[in-house]
């Protein structure tokens, strides 16, 4: 945060900052949401160039990992009911969730297990045809299962990725990286969690750890890789890269919609919760589905108690010159994937007139649902991917003026919940006995 902007004053302008600073379940509603309004620096034909791209590279997809062949090696995720975790809440909390509640399960996309998946691995197949096609090894015309071949590997050891990453990214990163031949450097912060970090080495990937937070591992990153011209870095604060891969999924989502008969329109809203961390994945997702969807989806952002960072930023309009630091919070939760102090400016600016808003989340109700999902679904979600859980009940609970202002009270009946899911197939079995027998 700049020097001249303090803490006191922040208080007195915005009156969340005080319940951000007890950690209080916040909801913050955008003012600023404008769903007509054009949004600059990105279209969706670079969103369809990304879908495009991705299917160029399926039959590379199937021979490089065969478990994506019943999908044509495309990297998707099923959206499916959650009625019993539903019932399960509405009982806990003595509340009706009005609508059907659904969940994008990016917990059990292939390859990396997570929402990173799509953008991280995105962004390294770009870079991956970028490169061969300049080198005369590849045509848009070609049957991209030739990049799996050896000497396609050993044309691409001699470039290097590297990227800055709390746990998932780097996964997605590191586990295709090192697929196609690239050298890979990982830097992850304090919060990464050791399974992942053993599950990249044991790949060959090189992973650098840091005691600091996320921002230094990408800044640190990001210096080295500047030095390199063979390093091709993935920037998770500012790629549009990333971003426009994250956004295929709403194209994606449109038609899983559309099979399962579900409407999106003026009397069936939409309504979608995405966990937040510096803002990447979250926010391709949401950019494509408003350029969808338009006024009739409403957008909310999950974000620990102790990293509200994109509700900090977005609320104040400082983006990346404001950390939670700035207001005594610690930046420490068990939401490794959300643990950013800082959000991407990037991000943030366009999410300006997109995002309805954000929401904060203790750690203890993520160990709860966590195991509640468990118990009702059978399905097996990381603690951070709850974060889109508390999603409804906060609308429900603190949402009124939204609804009110936006006339959705009685089309709330017909509404769709869906909550995103972010990260959990990749986890380990002895991890996750520990998150399910941890009490908060």
């Amino acid at each position: 945060m700049n020097n001249n902007v303090e803490l006191e004053r922040l208080r007195s302008d915005f009156k969340l900052i005080d319940d951000l600073m007890e950690q209080k379940h916040v909801l913050w509603l955008n003012e600023n949401r404008n769903p007509h309004k054009n949004i600059e620096g990105i279209t969706m034909e670079e969103v369809e160039d990304a879908a495009n791209r991705l299917q160029r590279f399926s039959s590379y997809i199937i021979e490089a990992f065969p478990e994506t062949a019943l999908e044509g090696g495309i990297i998707e995720s099923e959206v499916k009911e959650i009625a019993a975790m539903k019932k399960l809440i509405e009982g806990r909390r003595a509340i009706h969730i009005p609508g059907r509640l659904f969940l994008k399960c990016d917990h059990a996309l292939p390859i990396s297990g997570s929402i990173k998946a799509r953008g991280g691995i995105y962004e390294v197949l770009k870079h991956a045809e970028t490169l061969a096609i300049k080198a005369g090894k590849l045509s848009e015309s070609d049957d991209y299962a030739l990049i799996h071949r050896e000497e396609m590997r050993d044309f691409y050891k001699q470039y290097k990725i590297a990227v800055g990453s709390t746990g998932n990214l780097g996964l997605s990163i590191g586990i295709i990286s090192a697929k196609l031949g690239f050298q890979v450097d990982v830097h992850m912060s304090a919060d990464a969690k050791d399974w992942k970090k053993d599950l990249l080495r044991s790949l060959g990937v090189n992973v650098i750890e840091y005691e600091q937070d996320y921002s230094v591992a990408v800044e640190q990153g990001r210096k080295e890789a500047a030095a390199d011209p063979y390093c091709h870095f993935i920037d998770d604060e500012n790629s549009k890269d990333l971003f426009v891969g994250y956004a295929v999924a709403a194209l994606r989502l449109q038609k899983q919609l559309a099979n399962q008969l579900i409407q999106v329109n003026a009397d069936h809203p939409l309504f979608v919760y995405l966990p937040c961390g510096v803002g990447g994945g979250p926010g391709g997702v949401a950019y494509g589905l408003q350029q969808i969807f338009g006024e009739h989806v409403h957008i909310f952002f999950g974000e620990p108690t102790q990293s509200p960072c994109m509700l900090l930023g977005m609320m104040t309009g400082l983006h990346d010159q404001i950390s939670v630091a700035d207001i005594e919070l610690t930046n420490k939760t068990e939401a490794d994937g959300l643990a950013v102090g800082r959000p991407s400016k990037f991000v943030g600016s366009i999410m300006e007139s997109i995002l309805s808003g954000c929401y904060t989340v203790d750690d203890a109700f993520l160990f709860r649902s966590l195991k509640a999902m468990m118990e009702q679904e059978n399905i097996f979600m990381e603690p951070s991917a709850h974060a889109g859980v508390f999603g409804p009940i906060q609308i429900v609970c603190e949402g009124q003026e939204y609804l009110e202002k936006h006339g959705l009270y009685d089309k709330m009946e017909q509404a769709v919940h869906v909550v995103w899911s972010t990260g959990g197939n990749m986890v380990p079995e002895e991890m996750r006995q520990i998150y399910l027998q941890t009490e908060k």
